[in-house]
């Protein structure tokens, strides 16, 4: 696979980084977590050989530098940057976007405002624990780890975080593409600002279901078959395509499937992408269905 193109782009309060390869149709892919262009390594390839695929390092990530003083980060100056990114390499057709974790978040937050400049969006098990019956658990939870992370540091605080999310134990891959294994001392690096900056305000976030509805016939919501026993990451993703009126669609592997098994997630993201099976569609529904679906209590 060749080498991929590097740019920037400058954005208020940051500069992106970000990697190109491919050719045809862009298909944007946006990381989760502490993760960075470089989680999606071992899916490029795949990919390239469709679409003109575009990964990127999120602000205040990795080589995305801010140009202000680190604080809670929002949802929708993220979503803003992917926007701002699709205007300036995908300026005259619609594009694809792909998502994972608290990157599906941002990816949803895109489609409520952006529809009209997306063709597809495909979201990974977003953690927006708000859609659960009872989402108290896991805020407590997410307040907790970045407490623990105040005080004892990352490591005990990601500890706490697996555990509490039921994490289950998982073989390596015998090699990793080189880009992961780049990334792992980045994402490293980056712990400091998802356990603190990011965790608690990405999860307390309820979408903007009204504007998903409308545009749901553009979204597929997808869950990791090996995260059925994890609430907080399969139960979120499989209660929204419910409020859209349709149904979720499992991807291999677990939270981590894309670089757990690569290729067949590629190629099942591919499948989506093309119009497979398993789009939410929409149907009419008034702001009363919102207010009895949607359990709030935690600021957005």
């Amino acid at each position: 696979m060749p080498t991929p193109t590097t740019g920037t782009l400058k954005v208020p309060g940051a500069t992106l980084h970000y990697e190109k390869r491919g050719s045809g149709p862009v298909l944007l892919l946006i990381p989760g977590g502490a993760a960075d262009a470089g989680v999606y390594e071992g899916m490029a390839p795949d990919l390239a050989t469709r679409y003109t695929v575009v990964s990127y390092d999120p602000r205040g990530l990795s080589r995305s530098a801010l140009e202000e003083p680190l604080a809670d980060q929002r949802v929708e100056v993220w979503s803003d940057d992917a926007h701002r990114l699709l205007s300036a390499l995908s300026p005259d057709g619609e594009a694809c976007v792909f998502g994972s974790s608290s990157g599906a978040i941002v990816a949803l937050d895109l489609l409520a405002r952006h529809a009209g400049q997306l063709r597809r969006v495909v979201v990974h098990e977003p953690p927006l624990v708000e859609l659960l019956d009872d989402p108290a658990p896991y805020r407590a939870l997410f307040a907790e780890v970045r407490e623990i992370f105040r005080l004892h540091g990352a490591g005990p605080a990601m500890a706490r975080f697996s555990e509490g999310l039921g994490g289950r134990r998982t073989e390596a891959p015998t090699e990793l593409p080189p880009g992961i294994r780049e990334m792992a001392a980045r994402m490293h690096a980056n712990l400091p600002v998802f356990l603190e900056h990011m965790l608690c305000p990405f999860t307390a976030t309820t979408p903007d279901l009204p504007a998903l509805r409308a545009a749901a016939h553009k979204l597929v919501v997808a869950v990791g078959g090996d995260s059925r026993n994890q609430e907080a990451l399969y139960g979120p993703g499989s209660t929204l395509a419910e409020l859209l009126d349709g149904q979720a669609v499992e991807f291999p592997g677990g939270h981590v499937g894309c670089t757990e098994h690569p290729q067949e997630f590629a190629q099942r993201l591919l499948t989506m992408l093309d119009g497979g099976q398993g789009r939410s569609s929409g149907s009419p529904r008034g702001p009363e269905d919102d207010a009895r679906n949607v359990r709030s209590g935690a600021p957005a």
